[in-house]
C-alpha cells in the first residue's frame, strides 16, 4: 500500500466532489444578485429537495406573484449553480422561522423627500396639566413652530402655502394639490 500525501488526498476528494459547496450555500450568498434588492427583502431560500428550491415569502402575495416569474428565475438561478434545479417553490412556511439573510438598509423616515425637521423643545414639568392657559400656551408654541420650520420653505405654484422640496420634485406642488388632482 502506497502512503499519498495529504494534499494528495484532498485533490482527489475535491475531484469527486465531497468538498464542494453546498447549492444552498451558494445561492445564499448571491440571492440579492439574482433576485435584486427588492425581492431578496421579501424572500429567503430555505432548502434544496429532490432538485426543487424552497423559498420562504414574506407574504402570499408575493409567493404569487413570484410563481408567475419561477421559470425565469430558474434559468437565472441555474446559471451560478453546477447542479441544475427543476423547479421553484414559493411559500410563506418558514418565513417567521429562519433567521434574515440579507440585512439592507432601510431608508428612515427621516430620509424621505417630504421631511422636514422639527424643534423639539423640552416639556416643563412644572406647568400644571388641569390648567387650560397651559393648553394654549403649548398649542400657541406648536404653531410658532410649525411657522418657524416652513419659513424658509419654497412656495407651491398652485395655492402658495410652503412646501418641503421633495414634494415639489415629485409632484411639482404641494401634497395636498396633488392630492386634488387624483
Amino acid at each position: 500500500m502506497a502512503f499519498r500525501t495529504v494534499s494528495d488526498v484532498l485533490g482527489i476528494l475535491q475531484a469527486r466532489g465531497h468538498w464542494q459547496t453546498p447549492p444552498l450555500q451558494i445561492l445564499l450568498k448571491c440571492w440579492h444578485e439574482i433576485v435584486g434588492s427588492t425581492i431578496a427583502l421579501h424572500t429567503r431560500p430555505v432548502s434544496i429537495h429532490r432538485d426543487v428550491l424552497r423559498v420562504a415569502t414574506s407574504s402570499a402575495a408575493w409567493a404569487q406573484t413570484l410563481t408567475f416569474s419561477r421559470k425565469t428565475l430558474l434559468i437565472e438561478v441555474n446559471q451560478k449553480l453546477s447542479h441544475q434545479l427543476t423547479d421553484i417553490h414559493f411559500s410563506t412556511a418558514g418565513w417567521n422561522t429562519t433567521t434574515p439573510i440579507i440585512k439592507l438598509k432601510r431608508p428612515l423616515h427621516q430620509e424621505h423627500p417630504c421631511y422636514q425637521e422639527r424643534m423639539i423643545e423640552p416639556v416643563n414639568e412644572n406647568v400644571p396639566v388641569n390648567n387650560s392657559n397651559a393648553v394654549n400656551k403649548t398649542f400657541d408654541s406648536w404653531v410658532k413652530k410649525v411657522q418657524a420650520s416652513s419659513q424658509n420653505l419654497p412656495l407651491c405654484p398652485t395655492c402658495q402655502s410652503p412646501t418641503p422640496n421633495g414634494e415639489l420634485q415629485r409632484w411639482g406642488v404641494c401634497a395636498l394639490c396633488a392630492a386634488k388632482k387624483f
